[in-house]
């Protein structure tokens, strides 16, 4: 063998040989990025002698959390023109998973009493930096020039969304098949529309109805939003299951959520926030029977309560979803919970949160009602029932009052019948009403925004035990509270009736009684509880000469299998509409105004849903809202004129269509009598001879226009 050399081939200095082509083959590259960086934002802001309490501060809480970091990790952005930071930090985590896991932890987290972090990967700051500037409003449908509302449909696979008007402005804004596999349901404020899959829930929004978020929740069966649309509740009645290998990250299921079925997410980010087993109402004769919705939230989003059968109540903070004031309320045997928030003029009692909640008898124990305030859980008012067989929570959506419907039995428990008791939330010492009935209330329902309710009762023997075709009878009744003596009066009873169904109009004032699930029943009648009243602002009670005597009934109308009723927003126009998932006898739908005047009805096969869309609350003030009404009539002369050029337009559109048929007509027939005669020519046959119509070479037509120079309509008492 060569000396220095291998298979005889002899190597000089190796600093001369070029390997760059082969460093940059095999080269290994490593992962580049800013994926483990977080931006951090709600950070109180400071000059440079707090910047080491500050980031050790910092670097405590995301430990706590179980993200540890070091200060040293934490970098402080500065503004040069006056020396203190921008309250703004960047965390650099050890890899791009730490990173998603802090994300997930500190997000949301309350930093001090005014300081909440928001936590952000630095990757995000270049993909929102470049969205496209023509990015769609969430909330673009609001700004349709004609006032219309939205409504959507569900039939067979295919989803509508329908917009809603005068004839000629009713069309369908979009429409997508396979849509959901499940149903529909639009968000509380109508930002979004939610659709139900196997693998979880989208949210959809937008003028051009793109994908807004997913959540992944398998087999999903139901879901529930918070009032202001901040949080989305999902249940499955399969446990949560994570197999081995799982996608993991904030968005998804890790294996200590295993065994639960209820999900709560943030509906901005997509996180899962925290999740929980299924709770059944406890007793030996009880069926097992879910509570939906499963959480009950405060109307600002900032608490959601869960109820454990015979245990406790836990009131949980958003968005960390801590246990408020880290403890639950033991209660023995509580059966039902609501959150509602009491809002109120200056001269009356101030905002605040709070929780009622009932529980039943236990042992020597009488059933109870509490007022409960959140966060200070100051019990504000109890009140002791006896005989009690069940209670249901009304709040008043203002919430001016909580009305606790209390099912009793006699002593020998053989029959029931009903109290109201009724709390007046925002008067000194909450007093309470009581209004007694000796029949049992089938429904309840508080007037939005009103002081006045209905209810239906019945003393049908059938009641208990309702057979298949047998129509129970019924007793519709409307109270109204009088001013200065704080108490409720009825105002008037319809006897004799067979509805079970109260709607009132979102505005108020108008109602539908209406007959839902019978087979031989499908009656609708339209109410109106201010007939005489000009609406110019909020009444102060009727007198006593017309005490009762406002009400209207307005029509009656029918539609037969009608399985659902919902108003629309504006309170214009009401729905009916009979769901193939309850029977499949003429399925479709039908729209009202709100005196019982059919504008059209669908009869369509395998239809499921109608659902109206629902509109956020106006940014008029009480004063513009007035000065609205006090202005009516302008607004109605401006109505009037829209509506008269469009019965003008129709008129005019009407004319050109038969003047252009009977044009095509003629042109027909001239085209006709050019072929037979050139036909008849070619067989040697003589033309046939003009008909005297012919000769003359003209044709009259007579049009008949008619026109409507003045149309009065007039209310006629029953």
């Amino acid at each position: 063998m060569a000396p220095n050399g291998i298979n005889g081939v002899h190597h000089e200095d190796d600093e001369d040989i070029d390997y760059s082509d082969i460093e940059n083959k095999y080269k290994v590259k490593f992962e580049e990025g800013f994926d483990n960086i977080l931006l951090v934002d709600g950070v109180p802001i400071i000059d440079e002698s707090k910047r080491g309490k500050l980031l050790d501060k910092i670097a405590k809480e995301f430990g706590r959390k179980g993200a540890p970091i070091k200060p040293a990790d934490i970098s402080v952005p500065w503004n040069a023109s006056n020396g203190k930071s921008k309250g703004f930090v960047f965390v650099e985590c050890k890899s791009a998973n730490d990173a998603a896991f802090a994300q997930s932890a500190m997000d949301g987290h309350p930093f001090d009493s005014k300081h909440t972090f928001k936590v952000n990967r630095f990757t995000d700051i270049e993909r929102y930096a470049n969205i496209d500037e023509t990015y769609e409003h969430l909330r673009s449908w609001l700004g349709d020039l004609q006032g219309r509302d939205q409504y959507a449909t569900y039939r067979g696979d295919e989803v509508e969304i329908h917009w809603q008007g005068k004839p000629s402005q009713c069309e369908v804004a979009f429409s997508r098949p396979n849509w959901t596999d499940l149903y529909i349901s639009w968000s509380p404020l109508g930002t979004f529309i939610a659709t139900l899959h196997r693998q979880g829930v989208q949210l959809w929004g937008g003028a051009s109805w793109g994908k807004q978020q997913r959540f992944a929740h398998p087999m999903v069966k139901l879901i529930d939003f918070s009032p202001c649309e901040n949080f989305i509740v999902t249940w499955s009645n399969d446990p949560i299951v994570v197999p081995e290998g799982a996608q993991q990250g904030p968005q998804f299921f890790s294996p200590e959520d295993e065994g639960h079925n209820v999900a709560v997410w943030d509906a901005k980010t997509g996180n899962l926030l925290r999740t929980f087993p299924t709770s059944y109402p406890e007793g030996e004769d009880t069926k097992k029977q879910l509570q939906w919705p499963a959480l009950k939230w405060s109307p600002d989003d900032k608490y959601v309560a869960r109820v454990t059968p015979g245990q406790q109540i836990s009131v949980y903070e958003l968005p960390s979803m801590g246990l408020q004031g880290k403890k639950s309320i033991k209660i023995e045997g509580d059966r039902e919970e609501a959150e509602a928030e009491a809002k109120g003029k200056t001269t009356k009692k101030p905002r605040e949160n709070m929780l009622a909640y009932w529980t039943p008898e236990v042992a020597n124990q009488p059933a109870r009602v509490t007022l409960m305030n959140f966060p200070s859980r100051a019990i504000l008012r109890q009140k002791n029932l006896f005989n009690v067989s069940e209670c249901k929570l009304h709040w008043q959506n203002q919430g001016d009052f909580l009305c606790v419907k209390v099912d009793r039995h006699t002593k020998t428990k053989k029959s029931i019948f009903c109290n109201l008791e009724i709390f007046r939330v925002r008067e000194k010492d909450f007093p309470v009403e009581v209004v007694e009935l000796k029949d049992a209330v089938t429904d309840f329902s508080w007037e939005p925004r009103g002081e006045r309710f209905a209810l239906i009762s019945s003393n049908d023997p059938n009641l208990a035990n309702p057979a298949p075709g047998v129509t129970i009878k019924t007793d519709v009744s409307f109270y109204q509270l009088v001013r200065g003596k704080g108490d409720f009066k009825l105002l008037r009873t319809l006897s004799t009736r067979t509805s079970n169904t109260v709607r009132w109009s979102p505005r108020g004032r108008h109602v539908v009684l209406a007959t839902i699930g019978s087979s031989s029943k499908s009656e609708l009648e339209f109410w109106d509880l201010d007939f005489n009243s000009d609406d110019t602002g909020r009444r102060e009670g009727p007198s006593k000469e017309e005490w009762g005597s406002v009400i209207q009934h307005l029509g009656t109308a029918d539609h037969y299998g009608v399985t659902d009723v919902e108003w629309d927003p504006s309170g214009r126009y009401l729905a009916t509409s009979a769901s193939a998932w309850r029977h499949t006898l003429e399925n479709g739908y039908a729209i009202w105004d709100f005196r019982g005047q059919e504008l059209e009805k669908h009869i369509l096969d395998r239809f499921k849903q109608f659902l109206w869309r629902p509109r956020p609350r106006t940014l008029l003030t009480k004063e513009q809202q007035r000065l609205v009404r006090r202005n009516l009539k302008e607004y109605s002369r401006q109505f009037d004129e829209e509506d008269a050029a469009e019965e003008s337009n129709i008129s005019a559109e009407l004319i050109a269509h038969r003047k252009r048929l009977v044009d095509e007509w003629n042109a027909w027939r001239k085209r006709v009598k050019v072929e037979i005669a050139e036909e008849r020519k070619s067989q040697g046959k003589q033309a046939e001879p003009e008909t005297e119509e012919e000769v003359e070479e003209k044709e009259e037509i007579e049009l008949w226009v008619e026109e409507v120079i003045e149309q009065i309509e007039e209310e006629v008492a029953e």
